[in-house]
């Protein structure tokens, strides 16, 4: 089985970026709220939608389920208040959840969480307690998508290990579900957004997490860095040394029984690197397919996002190596996984 714990509904139909356009327009103009209800898509625009775009290229490179979230740079969370990302989660999180219930068994919702940076970053933690909570509880989710920059490239929120986070970190360890830390859009023209802000957040995030006691107040709690935990691996010695220089616990004692990292990544060589650096144990298959990278890799004739591809060419894994990668670990990190359709077996195939 082949579990992709990353990916986002990118393809979307084009009337959920008119309705949020209309919104952000609305406010920014007048201060005037525009309603979810105003929002109209089919159940026949979700599948030509989905079947075109991500199911299809599942059935290619044979992934089995996909970990779906709305797109993460469209969340976009220092557009107006927090009442404006409540709704624009709700909307943007129904969808999913519609998607999941189109296609059972080969999606599983992971949700977005209405945050909000400034004044209103509290509220919109409280919010998103209530929305992880409405997600998984009645939508069957099985995580989130946490952005540690809700300023969107300007990073003027405390980091996520500061305790105004705290509550939702709660919700997360009961109702045991992991956050995927992915931020979202750069509003900053010195950070370019899939290059530069998504691989910096990244690298940020891990050092935050370095610096805590965050998982000494939360020992069960799960977090997912994606596309390979940007700088880490490439400069996991100096994060050694470092904490060895403050005092800190080994990386290993100190992170790795919390973090784990994606696989995408979008070249042998950094594949390599990271299936040499980071255990096994700590690594889950993911493409971000339809995301960051579409076009063909012109080294290798394939796309840039077929990971599967790139990870089978790595050396060093043994097979229980890649069992874990490929399915293993995501039933672990994601244990709610295991409650749905096929997921029971990982043996199993939904194809």
């Amino acid at each position: 089985m082949l579990i992709d714990c990353h990916g986002h509904f990118t393809t979307a139909p084009p009337a959920l970026g008119r309705w949020r356009e209309k919104q952000i327009r609305a406010f920014e103009d007048s201060g005037t709220r525009v309603s979810p209800d105003e929002l109209t898509i089919g159940d026949d625009e979700i599948r030509t939608a989905v079947e075109q775009g991500q199911l299809r290229l599942q059935n290619e490179r044979g992934t089995d389920v996909t970990l779906f979230s709305p797109g993460a740079g469209k969340m976009a969370h220092h557009y107006g208040d927090a009442r404006t990302s409540l709704d624009w989660s709700h909307v943007a999180n129904d969808l999913i959840a519609r998607v999941c219930a189109l296609f059972p068994g080969r999606f599983v919702g992971v949700c977005q969480l209405p945050q909000s940076p400034g004044a209103d970053l509290e509220t919109s933690v409280r919010h998103s307690v209530a929305e992880l909570e409405r997600c998984v509880t009645e939508f069957g989710f099985v995580g989130a998508l946490l952005n540690p920059d809700p300023s969107d490239g300007n990073w003027q929120a405390p980091p996520v290990t500061d305790k105004v986070y705290y509550p939702l970190y709660e919700k997360m360890v009961e109702l045991d579900v992991p956050a995927m830390l992915h931020v979202a859009m750069s509003r900053n023209p010195a950070l370019q957004g899939t290059c530069a802000h998504y691989l910096a957040g990244d690298t940020a995030v891990f050092m935050q997490l370095c610096q805590s006691d965050l998982f000494r107040d939360f020992p069960g709690l799960r977090v997912v860095i994606p596309h390979g935990g940007g700088a880490v691996p490439y400069h996991w010695g100096r994060y050694r040394g470092v904490m060895q220089d403050q005092g800190r616990p080994p990386l290993e004692e100190l992170v790795l029984n919390n973090v784990h990292f994606d696989t995408c990544v979008y070249h042998r060589r950094g594949m390599q690197l990271l299936t040499d650096v980071i255990p096994a144990r700590n690594i889950l298959f993911a493409s971000e397919m339809i995301g960051a990278v579409r076009g063909i890799d012109p080294e290798t004739g394939s796309p840039f996002d077929d990971t599967k591809s790139i990870l089978d060419s790595v050396t060093g894994l043994t097979d229980e190596d890649r069992r874990l990668i490929e399915h293993g670990n995501a039933l672990r990190v994601f244990p709610r996984l295991k409650n749905h359709k096929n997921l029971a077996n990982p043996e199993a195939t939904n194809r």
